[in-house]
Protein backbone atom coordinates (compact mmCIF):
# COMPACT_ATOMS: atom_id res chain seq x y z
CA UNK A 1 0.00 0.00 0.00
CA UNK A 2 2.83 2.66 0.77
CA UNK A 3 4.49 1.61 -2.52
CA UNK A 4 1.30 2.94 -4.23
CA UNK A 5 1.25 6.02 -1.88
CA UNK A 6 4.95 6.84 -2.76
CA UNK A 7 4.12 5.73 -6.56
CA UNK A 8 1.65 8.25 -6.68
CA UNK A 9 3.63 11.00 -4.73
CA UNK A 10 6.13 10.60 -6.92
CA UNK A 11 3.74 11.00 -10.29
CA UNK A 12 2.63 14.29 -9.02
CA UNK A 13 5.56 16.05 -8.14
CA UNK A 14 6.45 14.85 -11.67
CA UNK A 15 3.54 16.38 -13.23
CA UNK A 16 4.15 19.37 -11.29
CA UNK A 17 7.90 19.54 -12.19
CA UNK A 18 6.77 19.88 -15.83
CA UNK A 19 4.14 22.24 -15.92
CA UNK A 20 6.38 24.88 -13.93
CA UNK A 21 7.50 27.55 -16.32
CA UNK A 22 11.37 27.40 -15.76
CA UNK A 23 13.36 31.01 -15.91
CA UNK A 24 16.20 31.47 -18.19
CA UNK A 25 19.57 32.33 -16.70
CA UNK A 26 21.44 32.65 -20.29
CA UNK A 27 21.48 35.73 -21.63
CA UNK A 28 20.29 36.79 -24.99
CA UNK A 29 23.36 38.74 -25.82
CA UNK A 30 26.64 37.37 -27.38
CA UNK A 31 27.75 34.96 -30.16
CA UNK A 32 24.98 32.71 -29.06
CA UNK A 33 22.26 34.75 -29.48
CA UNK A 34 19.62 34.17 -32.21
CA UNK A 35 18.14 36.98 -34.29
CA UNK A 36 14.72 37.05 -34.15
CA UNK A 37 12.68 38.63 -37.27
CA UNK A 38 13.17 38.61 -41.38
CA UNK A 39 16.97 38.85 -42.47
CA UNK A 40 18.23 42.16 -43.20
CA UNK A 41 17.62 43.23 -47.01
CA UNK A 42 15.59 40.14 -47.27
CA UNK A 43 12.31 39.40 -49.24
CA UNK A 44 10.51 39.00 -45.74
CA UNK A 45 12.13 42.29 -44.35
CA UNK A 46 10.74 44.52 -46.86
CA UNK A 47 7.14 42.39 -46.96
CA UNK A 48 6.97 42.81 -42.75
CA UNK A 49 8.87 46.17 -42.21
CA UNK A 50 7.77 47.91 -45.36
CA UNK A 51 5.23 46.74 -47.82
CA UNK A 52 4.92 44.71 -50.97
CA UNK A 53 2.69 46.00 -52.91
CA UNK A 54 0.27 48.79 -53.94
CA UNK A 55 -3.18 48.79 -54.80
CA UNK A 56 -5.27 51.00 -57.86
CA UNK A 57 -8.55 51.73 -58.75
CA UNK A 58 -10.73 49.70 -61.22
CA UNK A 59 -8.66 50.36 -64.79
CA UNK A 60 -6.69 52.53 -63.45
CA UNK A 61 -2.40 53.15 -63.18
CA UNK A 62 -1.96 55.95 -61.22
CA UNK A 63 -0.75 56.26 -57.59
CA UNK A 64 -3.53 57.32 -55.10
CA UNK A 65 -2.12 58.73 -51.51
CA UNK A 66 -1.69 55.29 -50.01
CA UNK A 67 0.56 53.85 -53.08
CA UNK A 68 2.67 57.21 -52.66
CA UNK A 69 3.24 56.37 -48.71
CA UNK A 70 4.28 52.40 -49.36
CA UNK A 71 6.53 53.01 -52.71
CA UNK A 72 7.98 55.76 -50.13
CA UNK A 73 8.68 53.39 -47.46
CA UNK A 74 10.21 51.21 -50.48
CA UNK A 75 12.43 53.58 -51.61
CA UNK A 76 13.89 54.35 -48.19
CA UNK A 77 14.45 50.65 -47.99
CA UNK A 78 15.89 50.25 -50.83
CA UNK A 79 18.29 53.25 -50.17
CA UNK A 80 19.50 51.50 -47.23
CA UNK A 81 20.27 48.30 -48.91
CA UNK A 82 21.59 49.38 -52.26
CA UNK A 83 22.44 46.13 -53.54
CA UNK A 84 18.87 44.72 -53.44
CA UNK A 85 17.47 44.64 -56.61
CA UNK A 86 13.87 44.47 -57.28
CA UNK A 87 11.04 42.98 -59.75
CA UNK A 88 8.12 45.28 -60.04
CA UNK A 89 5.03 42.46 -60.98
CA UNK A 90 2.01 44.53 -62.26
CA UNK A 91 -1.14 42.67 -62.33
CA UNK A 92 -5.23 43.32 -62.66
CA UNK A 93 -8.40 41.75 -61.79
CA UNK A 94 -9.93 39.19 -64.19
CA UNK A 95 -12.21 41.36 -65.76
CA UNK A 96 -11.12 42.34 -69.57
CA UNK A 97 -9.04 40.89 -72.05
CA UNK A 98 -6.12 39.03 -71.90
CA UNK A 99 -3.95 41.84 -74.27
CA UNK A 100 -5.84 44.77 -72.23
CA UNK A 101 -4.80 43.10 -68.43
CA UNK A 102 -1.43 43.12 -69.95
CA UNK A 103 -1.05 46.35 -70.97
CA UNK A 104 -2.47 47.41 -67.69
CA UNK A 105 -0.75 45.52 -65.53
CA UNK A 106 2.43 46.94 -67.24
CA UNK A 107 1.77 50.46 -66.54
CA UNK A 108 0.86 49.52 -62.98
CA UNK A 109 4.24 48.25 -62.95
CA UNK A 110 5.93 51.27 -64.67
CA UNK A 111 4.03 53.37 -62.21
CA UNK A 112 5.56 51.63 -58.95
CA UNK A 113 9.07 52.12 -61.26
CA UNK A 114 8.84 55.23 -61.90
CA UNK A 115 7.54 56.74 -58.34
CA UNK A 116 10.78 54.62 -56.86
CA UNK A 117 13.53 56.07 -59.36
CA UNK A 118 12.04 59.40 -58.75
CA UNK A 119 13.04 59.04 -55.43
CA UNK A 120 16.49 58.14 -56.14
CA UNK A 121 16.57 54.16 -56.92
CA UNK A 122 18.58 53.29 -59.67
CA UNK A 123 16.46 52.24 -62.48
CA UNK A 124 19.19 49.18 -63.24
CA UNK A 125 17.76 48.27 -59.96
CA UNK A 126 14.64 47.82 -60.48
CA UNK A 127 12.73 45.25 -63.65
CA UNK A 128 9.23 45.66 -64.67
CA UNK A 129 6.61 42.60 -65.69
CA UNK A 130 3.26 42.42 -66.26
CA UNK A 131 1.32 39.37 -64.97
CA UNK A 132 -2.14 40.63 -66.37
CA UNK A 133 -4.74 38.64 -64.90
CA UNK A 134 -2.80 35.35 -64.79
CA UNK A 135 -1.69 35.62 -61.23
CA UNK A 136 -4.19 36.44 -58.81
CA UNK A 137 -3.83 36.90 -55.52
CA UNK A 138 -7.18 36.75 -53.85
CA UNK A 139 -9.60 34.16 -55.20
CA UNK A 140 -13.40 34.86 -56.27
CA UNK A 141 -15.28 36.67 -58.31
CA UNK A 142 -16.41 40.11 -56.29
CA UNK A 143 -15.57 43.50 -55.45
CA UNK A 144 -13.22 42.51 -52.68
CA UNK A 145 -11.13 40.11 -54.45
CA UNK A 146 -10.98 42.55 -57.61
CA UNK A 147 -9.59 45.15 -55.43
CA UNK A 148 -6.96 42.98 -53.80
CA UNK A 149 -5.28 41.59 -57.79
CA UNK A 150 -5.43 45.26 -59.03
CA UNK A 151 -1.97 45.82 -57.86
CA UNK A 152 1.69 46.03 -58.26
CA UNK A 153 3.82 43.86 -56.58
CA UNK A 154 7.54 44.86 -55.60
CA UNK A 155 9.63 41.46 -54.34
CA UNK A 156 13.29 41.12 -53.79
CA UNK A 157 15.40 39.64 -56.37
CA UNK A 158 18.90 37.58 -55.91
CA UNK A 159 18.90 38.11 -52.37
CA UNK A 160 22.56 36.87 -50.84
CA UNK A 161 22.87 37.29 -47.44
CA UNK A 162 26.40 37.98 -47.45
CA UNK A 163 25.39 41.42 -48.90
CA UNK A 164 23.81 42.57 -45.88
CA UNK A 165 25.54 44.35 -43.27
Amino acid sequence: MKIKALGALAGLALLAACSSNPTSTASNTGAGAQMSGPAPGSEQDLVANVGDRVFYAFNQSSLSSDADATLGKQAAWLAKYPSVNVLVAGNADERGTETYNLALGQRRANAARDYLVAQGVASSRIQTISYGKDCPVAAGNDESAYAQNRNAITSVQGFNPQNCK
